[in-house]
């Protein structure tokens, strides 16, 4: 896979998964890590080294450790000097196995830094790449406001002052949950949907106009806010136009692309008098029904034609 742009410190990846630490490197909680891909490193313990990627975490298991301890000691100590003598960022030993203390020997000597956990080496690996995959994905941030409204994930866009923040609070006082308010930070997920976030310094804050910034956390409650959820429904809030024409029935699925991905999208028109915040609920309820397999709109429509055709075969019969 090819290296990200982005990264993430081994500090974190230590903290996320608890490893413990058992030879450091100087300064390597800084370390970035730019690759979701990590190495088992049978190969290169046994001498061959070509498309050896030095920027990946080496995971060394029961296999690999197994391997090793019918090696010499002498062997044992030219295979790990071998090895660490390449800049990785990190050796994880799991299943709580015992390190070699070749091993740790040839880690001093090269400043490197090795890790071990007590998971088991194909949980942990499909773990980690999950969390790196998400910490490394592609990540915009769009202006606008994310909700978890009856489990589903929206996101409100529209222009400035049309009203998102007022229809958010709404929501939240009907229980449903608030993930970001002005700017949603949104990324790519290993699953191939879309998480959103808020930005660390903005998370749980909200602006109103008229009464400024206030704190969701402490005036709602814990239960009013959410740190990430996915995208499952886009909904564009705009004035009301009376020269538009707007959807009535709701047959054409439209969707919305972000980071490739698309999302169905629907547009609600803003005026005075329209209770938003069950507009917005009724969305929300629609297209989880929608997925699993319920469209009201083409059921209607398939209604109406079977209606007709009923009409049209009597008026042939007379």
């Amino acid at each position: 896979m090819p290296e990200s742009q982005y990264s993430v410190k081994l500090g974190e990846i230590i903290r996320e998964f608890e490893l413990e630490v058992l030879c450091t490197a100087p300064d390597y909680e800084n370390v970035p890590l730019r690759t979701v891909d990590v190495n088992r490193p049978g190969l290169p313990l046994a001498g061959f080294f070509e498309h050896f990627d030095t920027k990946r975490l080496l995971l060394m298991g029961l296999t690999e450790h197994t391997f090793v301890a019918g090696m010499s000691s002498a062997r044992r100590r030219e295979s790990f000097d071998h090895l660490l003598s390449y800049p990785v960022p990190g050796l994880i030993i799991t299943r709580g196995l015992e390190p070699f203390p070749e091993c740790l020997e040839m880690a001093e000597k090269h400043g490197r830094t090795i890790l071990r956990t007590e998971a088991h080496t194909s949980a942990f690996m499909s773990a980690l790449i999950g969390s790196l995959f998400n910490r490394l994905a592609p990540c915009i941030t769009r202006s606008g406001v994310m909700m978890e409204i009856y489990g589903e994930g929206v996101l409100f866009q529209g222009e400035s002052g049309v009203g998102k923040s007022e229809v958010a609070i709404e929501l939240i006082k009907r229980g449903h949950r608030i993930i970001a308010d002005d700017a949603v930070e949104i990324r790519q997920t290993n699953h191939g949907a879309l998480e959103a976030t808020a930005p660390e310094l903005i998370r749980h804050y909200m602006e109103l106009r008229g009464i400024g910034v206030i704190d969701v956390r402490r005036l709602f409650g814990m239960g009013a806010i959410k740190d990430k959820q996915q995208i499952d429904l886009v909904i564009n809030l705009e004035p009301w136009d009376d020269h538009a024409v707007y959807d009535r029935l709701g047959l054409d699925s439209v969707q919305t692309e972000i980071l490739g991905i698309k999302v169905p999208a629907i547009t609600i028109p803003v005026k005075p008098g329209r209770n938003l915040a069950s507009i917005v609920e009724v969305a929300a309820m629609n297209n989880r029904n929608r997925k699993m397999g319920h469209n009201a709109a083409l059921e209607l429509t398939q209604r109406m034609d079977q209606h007709f055709e009923k009409i049209k075969e009597n008026e042939g019969e007379k």
